[in-house]
């Protein structure tokens, strides 16, 4: 019997296909750069469904909720965005991530 992938990636990849089966407009975001101590590390994953349903972190719980709103845009428009996180950005006082680093989080549809 072949091994089962369980790696965060792989459950999120799951998810995104098993949304995807049933109808669903997914999209994908991905930590692709971090600065100081970002609690996610480049290559992390969140899945969203245009529900705002979602699973995977791209940044333990910080910053999840604009990513999920920014990915319901991307869904939408069909067009990808990136994002920046940190405390020294104009979003610094609505979101930002407690243990003071910065992330940049790309957010892409999936087709």
């Amino acid at each position: 019997m072949p091994a089962t992938d369980t790696s965060p990636l792989a459950d999120v990849l799951r998810t995104a296909e098993a949304w995807r089966g049933s109808g669903r407009a997914v999209a994908l975001a991905t930590v692709i750069e971090t600065w100081g101590s970002a609690p996610r590390a480049v290559g992390s994953h969140l899945v969203i469904d245009s529900d705002g349903n979602f699973e995977g972190s791209v940044s333990g719980g910080c910053v999840e909720g604009a990513v999920v709103s920014e990915a319901l845009d991307v869904i939408e428009t069909g067009k990808p965005a990136t994002l920046e996180f940190g405390v020294a950005d104009e979003t610094a006082w609505q979101v930002g991530l407690s243990c003071g680093g910065r992330i940049r989080v790309y957010v892409e549809p999936v087709i």
